[in-house]
């Protein structure tokens, strides 16, 4: 660990006869200010999985260094490879580093008093907030300035192609390059710092009050188009961000559309890239909703539909996966894209095939389907791969194992899957236990990702399932200001939504409603006739508080021994994995 205190020559020239008397009663002088620049090196991007490899900081003040802080610290468990080769931190570099418990404190007394900066300081304060909660140190209460956020106000695409600290300090000229390395990174965004305030100036930023507010105020953009929300009405609704030419460049939704566009023009928006957006677009238009669940269900079927650029969420419903327990003579597990009337076993939806290759992993630790891609019919005599050395495969290519005997192995899958998970969740635990005896932690770890990979979808399917089974189903619960806000839903998909006003007979109107609701044409899989963002979307509508069933045509039941019982222990031993901890490792209350 290296400190040093200095006194160097002034890094940047502080125009002080700027500063009007008057403003020392508005908010502290910059020159006045002490900053902490500093920075990370981590083993990833997550503070309740990765930790600290490295910490670097420099503490300025009008523009003259007073010390430095850099120290290496041992992350407590391996490097990433990709991590060693970005930033040059080896396990060896770090074998002999303190660790993060010994490092913290001389850290934060390091940083008392100041004003903490970083380049996407969200990033770095993440993971010393996570450090203070897990060795029972108070989160550092330290004001924090974002160069990313001030080089975004003050520069413009013209002058730099983006805000990244590489981009920055070649722009500002600074004689340190970055290079990942931790204290070389603080001391190029010391003059990073110095030329962004430099720049704020211009605009009349002189204290470090008005230097934080200058960072959330309205972009000229945003002032300029206030009137976009002008034509909007106070109703629930959908609206649409467009450019000149028509594109679609963000959609959203809101119980009171007026009030939800205007903020977008307003200091609270400060998301970079919805300033951006704010940036190009030239009007905005709305679809007047009858509830605020049509309102939220338009939502996900306009934006899966025009993929708006500035949506990040729900841009691509069809791109899920789904593991099909096939229909032939001897099924196998199958990772696939399309649901198909083929009178095959599915579980899904999976958000990427690599879940969906965990939990084909976890159900073939319980069940020993074979794992070949070949076709396998009763007739097939072929040499039997090591599974069925392993006792993994009872080699039915051989003709070891007869169809009927097999047909037992995919009766066993097709219920785990669909019906019962305590024989996927039995094995895999069985597993996870031997493994911990042998003090295989990491294996243990990866078979129990697997695991919640399998319970948490199958949980979820059935849920989903539960309910795109019914042909039709209506429900009802208070409107604002009186009356009732009826839905119709037909295989989980919403059909009809209507507010019948208080005093109205629900019966007539009701039927005037699934009358001329929209037809639903049930398909293939269990989730067919909606995505399942749209129907878990219904499902929290039909769980919250108020809501009452008028109708339901069929039955509304989840399996006795669901995945959901299941699941449930799976979320307490994640949320305790990510429960911050003291210094001697005990949950913190």
């Amino acid at each position: 660990m290296v400190i040093r205190s200095c006194r160097s020559p002034s890094l940047w020239s502080w125009n002080v006869d700027a500063v009007q008397g008057t403003l020392d009663e508005l908010g502290t002088p910059l020159n006045e200010v002490t900053f902490v620049v500093f920075d990370l090196e981590t083993t990833g991007g997550a503070p309740s999985d990765d930790a600290i490899t490295e910490i670097g900081a420099v503490k300025v003040r009008a523009g003259e260094v007073l010390g430095e802080f850099s120290t290496l610290v041992d992350p407590g468990g391996p490097i990433p490879p990709f991590i060693s080769v970005l930033t040059g931190i080896t396990d060896a570099m770090v074998v002999a580093a303190p660790r993060i418990e010994a490092v913290l404190p001389s850290f934060l007394e390091f940083i008392r008093g100041a004003t903490l900066v970083a380049h996407n300081a969200g990033f770095d304060t993440r993971f010393v907030k996570a450090a203070c909660a897990a060795h029972g140190y108070p989160p550092p209460a330290n004001p924090v300035v974002d160069t990313v956020d001030l080089a975004r106000r003050v520069l413009t695409r013209d002058e730099v192609p983006n805000a990244k600290l590489a981009t920055l300090a070649r722009f500002f000229r600074s004689p340190t390059e970055p290079c990942h390395r931790a204290l070389q990174d603080a001391r190029a965004t010391v003059d990073v710092l110095h030329g962004l305030i430099e720049r704020a100036g211009s605009f009349q930023v002189h204290t470090l009050e008005e230097l934080k507010s200058f960072v959330r105020a309205p972009t000229p953009e945003q002032q300029r188009k206030r009137h976009l929300a002008e034509s909007v009405p106070h109703a629930p609704g959908v609206y649409f961000f467009e450019d000149e030419r028509g594109e679609v460049l963000y959609i959203g939704k809101s119980t009171n559309l007026r009030n939800r566009v205007r903020s977008y023009f307003t200091a609270g928006e400060t998301r970079p890239r919805i300033r951006e957006m704010i940036g190009i677009a030239e009007r905005v238009r709305h679809i007047v909703c009858a509830t605020a669940l049509e309102a939220e269900v338009r939502e996900l079927r306009l934006i899966g539909g025009a993929k708006p650029r500035y949506n990040r969420r729900s841009r691509f419903p069809e791109k899920v996966v789904w593991l099909k327990l096939t229909t032939e003579a001897f099924p196998r597990l199958s990772i696939v894209r399309e649901l198909k009337d083929d009178g095959a076993t599915y579980l899904g939806p999976f958000g990427s095939a690599r879940l969906a290759d965990e939990a084909r992993i976890a159900l073939h630790e319980a069940v020993p389907l074979r794992q070949c891609t070949q076709p396998v019919t009763v007739r097939t005599r072929r040499a039997a791969c090591v599974l069925h050395e392993m006792g993994r495969c009872g080699a039915p290519c051989e003709g070891k194992e007869s169809q009927e005997e097999y047909a037992l192995h995919a009766e066993s899958a097709r219920r785990a899957m669909t019906l019962d998970a305590s024989l996927v969740f039995g094995a895999v635990s069985a597993r996870m236990e031997r493994l911990s005896v042998e003090q295989r932690y990491e294996e243990a770890s990866v078979d129990r990702d697997r695991l919640a990979s399998f319970v948490r979808t199958a949980a979820r399917m059935q849920r989903l399932s539960a309910i795109t089974r019914i042909p039709q189903l209506v429900a009802a619960s208070p409107a604002f200001g009186g009356g009732w806000d009826i839905h119709v839903i037909r295989y989980g998909r919403l059909a009809a939504a209507g507010v019948m006003p208080k005093g109205t007979h629900p019966t007539p109107f009701i039927a005037s409603l699934t009358t001329t609701a929209e037809a639903v044409i049930p398909g293939a899989g269990p989730i067919h006739a909606a995505s399942a963002e749209e129907t878990e979307c219904i499902l929290r509508w039909l769980e919250s508080p108020g809501v009452r069933l008028v109708e339901v045509d069929g039955e509304w039941s989840l399996p006795a021994w669901g995945a959901a019982r299941h699941k449930a222990r799976i979320d307490l031993a994640y949320r305790r994995l990510d429960q911050p901890r003291n210094r001697e490792g005990r949950p913190l209350r």
